[in-house]
This record gives C-alpha cells, sequence and structure tokens, in this order.
C-alpha cells in the first residue's frame, strides 16, 4: 500500500501542475489581443449604430475570444475619444484632417484609413404629409432659409412652418448638410432630437417635422428596429441636383446610391490608430472582407470593398 501511494503520488502532482498550467496557458491566449481576440472599445458615430452592432454580433461568433465594446456617440465625441486614446478604433463619415493627422504623428501614431461603405443622408418626413417628392433645390432654400413653410413647397398643403430635426449636435449630419450647402449657420426652425430613434419619434410625432438621419437607420427591412421606423415615418424621395421636369425622384436606396442618382451620398470609414495588429484592425479587415461588405449591403448602404451588380428591370 505504502508503495502505490508512493507512486500515487508524483502523478497527482504532475496531474495538478499539467491542469494549471493548462489553465495558465488558456488564461494568457484570451489576454493576448491578435486580430481575432481580445477586448477592446471603439468609437462609432451613433449614424452607423445598426451597422457596427451587426458586423460586431458576426465577427463575435466567428472569435469566441474576441469582446468588441462599441461606444456610440456623436461623431465630435467619436473624434475626441479617437484623439485621446481613449479608444483605438472609429467609424466615422469623415477622414481625420491634416492637423488631426499630424497630430497623432507628433504622438507616434500613424492613423489607418480604411473606406469600408457609401452612406446616404436620408430625410424622413410624418406619415400625414403629402409631399414625400422633394426638389434638391427646395432642400437647399430650406436650410438657406428662403424656404421655412411647407405651403411654399405645395401650395396646397394644410401644414404650417417646418420643423427641421437632426440626430443630436456634434452630428455628422450636421456637417454634410452645412458643407453640402455652404452654410456657416442653421436657421432657427432647426433642432437636435439627441439621436436618432428621437428624430423619428419626433417626426412621427409632429406633421411639420422633416428629419435628417443616416439611411442606416431606415434601410434594412428585415431588423425590427428598421421595421418599426418605416412603419411610423416616411422616407423622402428627391430630385436630382438639376433638375429638368420630368426627372424621377430618389429614395436613398443602394442602387441611387450607386449611380449616384440620389444626391445625398457620403464615404464611412473605420479607421486605427493601432501600432500593432490587434482585434481594432482585424475588425476593420472583416468589415473590408467579403462577410463585412454583405453585411453592410443588407443593411441598405452600398459596399466600398465589393463590387455590386445592378439590374435594371423593364416597366413593360
Amino acid at each position: 500500500m505504502n508503495q502505490n501511494i508512493k507512486y500515487i503520488a508524483p502523478l497527482l502532482v504532475l496531474c495538478v501542475l499539467l491542469t494549471a498550467s493548462c489553465k495558465s496557458y488558456s488564461d494568457k491566449q484570451i489576454k493576448q489581443e491578435t486580430p481575432t481576440r481580445g477586448n477592446i472599445k471603439i468609437a462609432v458615430d451613433e449614424a452607423y449604430q445598426l451597422l457596427a452592432d451587426s458586423e460586431i454580433a458576426v465577427f463575435k461568433s466567428l472569435y469566441k475570444y474576441a469582446n468588441i465594446t462599441p461606444v456610440n456617440a456623436s461623431e465630435d465625441s467619436v473624434l475626441r475619444l479617437f484623439l485621446t486614446d481613449s479608444v483605438k478604433t472609429m467609424i466615422t463619415s469623415r477622414k481625420l484632417t491634416e492637423n488631426e493627422v499630424a497630430y497623432l504623428k507628433d504622438n507616434l501614431v500613424i492613423p489607418r484609413t480604411t473606406q469600408i461603405a457609401w452612406d446616404a443622408v436620408a430625410f424622413i418626413v410624418n406619415k400625414s404629409n403629402r409631399d414625400s417628392l422633394i426638389r434638391y433645390e427646395e432642400l437647399r432654400r430650406i436650410f438657406n432659409d428662403t424656404i421655412k413653410n411647407w405651403k411654399q413647397i405645395n401650395p396646397k398643403s394644410k401644414l404650417g412652418g417646418i420643423q427641421v430635426v437632426f440626430d443630436n449636435q456634434g452630428s455628422g449630419n450636421i456637417r454634410y448638410i452645412m458643407k453640402k450647402f455652404k452654410v456657416t449657420t442653421l436657421p432657427d426652425y432647426c433642432y437636435s432630437a439627441n439621436s436618432s430613434p428621437a428624430v423619428v419619434e419626433y417626426v412621427e410625432k409632429h406633421p411639420e417635422a422633416l428629419g435628417i438621419i443616416s439611411v442606416n437607420w431606415v434601410s434594412d427591412r428585415d431588423d425590427s428596429i428598421t421595421h418599426s421606423f418605416l412603419r411610423r415615418v416616411k422616407v423622402v424621395g428627391v430630385s436630382p441636383e438639376l433638375y429638368s421636369e420630368g426627372d424621377d425622384y430618389h429614395t436613398p436606396h443602394p442602387a441611387y446610391i450607386a449611380d449616384k442618382s440620389y444626391p445625398f451620398i457620403r464615404e464611412v470609414y473605420a479607421i486605427s490608430r493601432e501600432s500593432i495588429t490587434g482585434l481594432g484592425k482585424g475588425f476593420i479587415q472583416f468589415i473590408a472582407g467579403d462577410k463585412g461588405q454583405r453585411i453592410i449591403l443588407k443593411s441598405g448602404m452600398l459596399p466600398a470593398t465589393m463590387p455590386v451588380r445592378i439590374v435594371q428591370i423593364s416597366k413593360e
């Protein structure tokens, strides 16, 4: 019996050591950051919250040791988080400026920018508003403070003063509209609702409202949130910038983004400041790859790195 114990004891010690070694190695594997493993936060412009959530869900289903937490915020806040090194990856609708790139390089950071999609700014109106087709020039005059009332667009309209509602202060949508129409200040009938869902809620309750959000929020009909929004508001069709009588009006559909029939399109970028090939870069590579680009197309935006075939169906 003593002799058996003599041989069993070393074996037990060996098993304990092997178990501890395996556990230690497993913990080390989880903690070590690679393109498919790690624990990071990324800053996401609130306009692309639904897209980011979909991309993260699929990525995490493929890589069980990848933990990505999105921080959804206004464009200004997203940029601030990135520049102060609070996050190393961000998704936004604008590139870094030369001054921002220089600031990062002064701090020994080389940012890497990847275009992942083409997006569109969508205009939404109340279900009771009959004016769901608006000319580009009329929108320009709304933001130049010369069209203030729905009757100026349609004399038969029973609606009064236009109430323009953006998603939030510091929004990329505000920056885009001001740059697009070359205005330095917005009219006093422009407001901020603090989020894209809040814009939809406001437009649903106020017949005079004209909401501005990213197409991502009203384009994926399989998404429960988008489906709910489309039941509550209408997406406006917009004429070409140079309008001629008889021209078609287009909604921000991927096909009209692709052929530039819809006049309010912009790029979407994923930007990394990682000094190593870490999880942030791995996630960006995934978004720019085949699976990630298919998610972008399904979300109602146009993929930037994957060719899209447009089929024209004759009405005859």
